[in-house]
């Protein structure tokens, strides 16, 4: 029996500057301890739960962490003199390990109705931790962009942020880029800046933490643009995070709280065009090989597969060595705008010369492609995307024909002058045998036949006179040439350079008849 009962209910917390706020102290006579207690005694009744509240304002630096009630003391009668202390250990620590035991045997007990201001001592869960987290921010962050990215391409996401704090959002910052645990590949081939108007290399990070961006008035809103650059096709997850120190008045007192709000957004990366690159004879018909010394044509195709529309600022083909420009190098595609699936294409007349060594196969160079979106701003660099051109066969022959000066059309009954070309690509004398073959669609004057005998790398030039004889698509007398000591020089390696067909247009008279039997023949060849 204690004269004055004295009770103290106290709990600790891992942090003992939360203390103070966690202790629970009471004086009341002996004859009130049957007596129905008001909320905020200790004084407890037989058989009835008792609720007891403690409150404490996290501090800022504990945002994020864990706190966890490690233990409860109760302790009934003065401290000074004789008393009893009850020591609890909260929901973790030793107590962990017979929890489970604790609510299978709760769980079989029946339990009584009770009025709807209680609660049953056995429905309570215990629950001794609670994690710390920032305060809730009043501000909205949005993305601005236009997906998917393109690859090299200096991306650009606009980061919005807009304050709905009643004061003012101090200490803004921003952190922008990669977001963190992904696919190391995909870390080193990305990279972030705020810097527009040049290149990302990789000495640019994936990620800009902790951005600088002032202080933001109630209500007051700014842009901030970042810049993205991927080298790799790929799924890339972005994060946006905005921190900002807030004045917060809680229970009367003024506290400097932390806040954030973070944004994670997934771009696609992919290729912005495919180009095709084709080797073809001057007769546009496709080449296995190339022969030194004469002349072949480089076509390039790119296809757009950009879903946004490419401006292909510039063209620029970097040969090697081994192969030489026949005439000056232009773009033909310079600030041509492609939609999705359209298409440019280019030509070069290239050659290669004699190889100094015995390889048969030699490199071509690369093709470079300077492109932009259309719709990125004057300040976005251009990008410089490279092609590596597939090698080449190349093959030696010892005579070469060419029929330069064919006109693009003849007319029936009408002189079509011509000059065959033949030159010795050795170091030999070449005693050549030519004989031109009739066609029926053709009349022609010059030697039928004749011997001839080309010193080495000089040309012989052989002057006839076609007479077409009827319109159309038609076929030229051809060459059979023989070379004494060349005999495996075939007359179809020959046809690879000198044209075979003409067309052939119909007299111009002017009469209605001649234009239509010129249509009609225009439709037969069509067809």
């Amino acid at each position: 029996n204690f004269k004055d009962r004295k009770s103290k209910l106290h709990i600790l917390p891992p942090n003992i500057e939360y203390n103070q706020y966690c202790v629970m102290e009471k004086n009341f006579p002996k004859c009130d301890i049957l007596e129905p207690s008001k909320q905020g005694t200790l004084c407890l009744i037989p058989g009835k739960t008792k609720k007891f509240t403690f409150k404490f304002v996290a501090k800022t630096e504990d945002v994020g962490k864990k706190i966890e009630i490690t233990s409860v003391d109760l302790i009934l009668g003065s401290e000074s003199g004789r008393c009893v202390v009850l020591n609890w250990h909260g929901g973790g620590g030793d107590a962990a390990a017979s929890r489970e035991a604790v609510l299978a045997a709760r769980s079989f007990k029946r339990r009584s109705k009770l009025p709807d201001n209680e609660v049953h001592w056995d429905s309570l869960t215990i629950q001794a931790s609670t994690m710390i987290i920032s305060r809730v921010p009043n501000i909205s962050v949005q993305l601005c962009h236009e997906p998917p990215a393109l690859m090299n391409e200096m991306y650009c996401l606009t980061v919005t942020i807009e304050s709905h704090e009643k004061t003012v959002a101090k200490d803004v910052k921003l952190t922008a880029g990669l977001k963190p645990g992904q696919d190391a590949n995909l870390t080193q081939k990305t990279h972030v800046t705020l810097n527009g108007t040049e290149m990302c290399d990789d000495t640019y990070p994936a990620l800009l933490p902790d951005i600088p961006l002032g202080d933001l008035q109630p209500g007051e809103k700014l842009e901030k643009i970042i810049y993205i650059h991927c080298g790799t096709v790929g799924t890339r997850m972005f994060l946006v995070y905005v921190s900002y120190l807030v004045n917060a008045v809680i229970e009367g007192k003024e506290i400097l709280c932390r806040c954030h709000r973070d944004e994670t957004v997934t771009i696609e990366t992919v290729f912005p065009f495919d180009v095709a690159v084709k080797f073809v004879s001057t007769k546009f018909e496709h080449l296995d090989k190339v022969f030194t010394d004469v002349p072949f044509l480089l076509m390039t195709d790119i296809l757009s597969s950009s879903p946004w529309a490419l401006t292909i600022v510039t063209s620029q083909l970097q040969l090697a060595s081994s192969v030489v420009p026949v005439d000056q190098l232009e773009s033909c595609v310079e600030n041509v705008v492609l939609q999705t699936g359209e298409s440019a294409s280019e030509c070069f007349c290239l050659r290669c010369p004699p190889l100094t060594t015995g390889q048969g196969g030699v490199a071509t160079g690369c093709y470079v492609i300077s492109w932009k979106r259309s719709s990125a701003v004057e300040n976005i660099p251009v990008v410089n995307t490279l092609i590596t051109l597939p090698h080449m066969i190349t093959e030696s022959i010892p005579l070469h024909a060419d029929l330069p000066n064919l006109p693009s059309f003849g007319r029936v009954r009408e002189s079509l002058p011509v000059k065959f070309h033949l030159q010795n690509k050795t170091n030999l004398v070449q005693d050549v045998e030519v004989t031109v073959e009739p066609s029926d669609s053709f009349m022609f004057s010059g030697l039928k036949q004749i011997r001839l005998r080309i010193l080495p790398g000089t040309e012989q030039e052989m002057l006839y006179n076609f007479y077409p004889l009827m319109a159309g698509y038609q076929q030229l007398p051809s060459l059979s040439i023989n070379l004494l000591r060349f005999p495996q020089f075939t007359n179809q390696l020959l046809r690879k350079f000198i044209p075979t067909h003409i067309f052939v247009k119909v007299t111009n008279t002017g009469s209605k008849a001649t234009d239509r039997y010129f249509s009609k023949i225009l439709s037969q060849n069509a067809s």
